[in-house]
């Protein structure tokens, strides 16, 4: 037991470690504040392998990481807690639907074990997105174009980015467990 909550830590620090990796790749620029990039797929891996604790504590890892590499823009403590920790963290509630899809594995119902990757991937991107809506409107609102709410602005700059990288991680993560299930699956789950 002690030994798997070691391996679960070990896999969850990487993967954070990977996610940060990848998102200091150029991302697509689509306009000012919207950027798409599949730096989550890291973390959705250890949250659909691990559950929801694994993966809560990797996108939180991934937050500290951006903060302390200097890769964080922030304004004030609050929004670096706010967008850089909570929101990173949200990132693992994919891990909510891992003993569903652990159950499709075993049963082994490809097809299902896809939809609920997608859905899972959703759920994350949304509750990640969430946040830094929050954020937006608190503290980028000023940003606004004139005659734009903050409201507004936030809801069009952060939906937009939610939308596009829920579905460039999707097509990347449903590819990769299209190919290799066994990348997310838990044989040791109790």
């Amino acid at each position: 037991m002690q030994n798997r909550r070691l391996q679960i830590l070990i896999e969850a620090a990487i993967l954070a470690a990977a996610a940060m990796v990848l998102d200091l790749l150029p991302s697509i620029q689509l306009a000012a504040g919207i950027s798409v990039s599949f730096a989550m797929v890291p973390v959705f891996i250890v949250a659909l392998r691990w559950g929801w604790q694994a993966g809560i504590f990797s996108g939180f890892l991934w937050g500290v990481l951006q903060i302390v590499t200097g890769d964080a823009t922030i304004l004030h403590p609050i929004q670096a807690l706010v967008e850089y920790l909570l929101a990173f963290a949200m990132v693992g509630v994919a891990g909510f639907f891992a003993s569903i899809i652990q159950e499709q594995l075993e049963q082994q119902r490809k097809k299902a074990v896809l939809v609920t990757v997608g859905i899972a991937i959703f759920v994350a991107s949304f509750a990640r997105y969430f946040w830094h809506f929050v954020a937006g409107y608190y503290f980028w609102g000023s940003y606004a174009p004139e005659g734009m709410s903050a409201i507004w602005y936030s809801f069009v700059v952060n939906g937009t980015t939610m939308i596009l990288t829920f579905i460039l991680c999707a097509i990347v993560l449903i590819a990769l467990v299209s190919v290799s299930p066994r990348l997310i699956e838990n044989k040791r789950r109790s």
